[in-house]
């Protein structure tokens, strides 16, 4: 690679890794897998960089290459054990406004949706891409994506509902 285009990807890389590593993690729920994800991402786009359509593909081959490479760690056996200690086990720090448990209890109801709903809610709302974008970035039709975030975000509901009824 030239040294111009090294230049360009690491500005890249530098700009885009936070939203990736955000992204990754919603949808996985735990910052180190989406930290290897994002990692992981990075390393396709480099490979591929001097044959990536840079006008308007690089941020939706960015978004495809980390959300294959969520729902490839999750498919492996030693990827479904956790390690760490469980969201239940780890009690939140509450402060002054509740920002931060609402956010946890977001993202726990969003490990509780299954890969291609959890997926789909989090490139249509959170990364805000479009519906044509993500169902290119999921391979799968707009009337797909509008099913999966539908339900999805039904199911959220209904979690963070139950939550709330249990806190009161």
């Amino acid at each position: 690679m030239r040294a111009r285009d090294e230049a360009e990807f690491a500005e890249f890389a530098a700009i885009t890794i936070r939203r990736l590593r955000r992204t990754a993690y919603l949808m996985c729920g735990d910052w180190h897998r989406a930290e290897d994800a994002a990692q992981d991402a990075l390393v396709k786009v480099y490979r591929r960089w001097n044959r990536i359509d840079r006008s308007d593909g690089l941020n939706g081959y960015a978004h495809r290459c980390v959300v294959t490479a969520v729902l490839d760690q999750s498919r492996k056996p030693w990827r479904r054990e956790r390690l760490v200690e469980t969201d239940e086990q780890v009690a939140p720090w509450p402060d002054g406004v509740g920002t931060v448990d609402d956010r946890l209890l977001v993202v726990q109801a969003l490990g509780a949706l299954p890969p291609s709903q959890r997926a789909c809610v989090v490139l249509r709302h959170y990364a805000d891409l479009s519906l044509e974008q993500t169902a290119d970035i999921l391979g799968i039709g707009t009337g797909g994506v509008k099913s999966q975030t539908s339900r999805g975000l039904a199911r959220l509901r209904e979690l963070l509902d139950q939550t709330e009824r249990s806190a009161s």
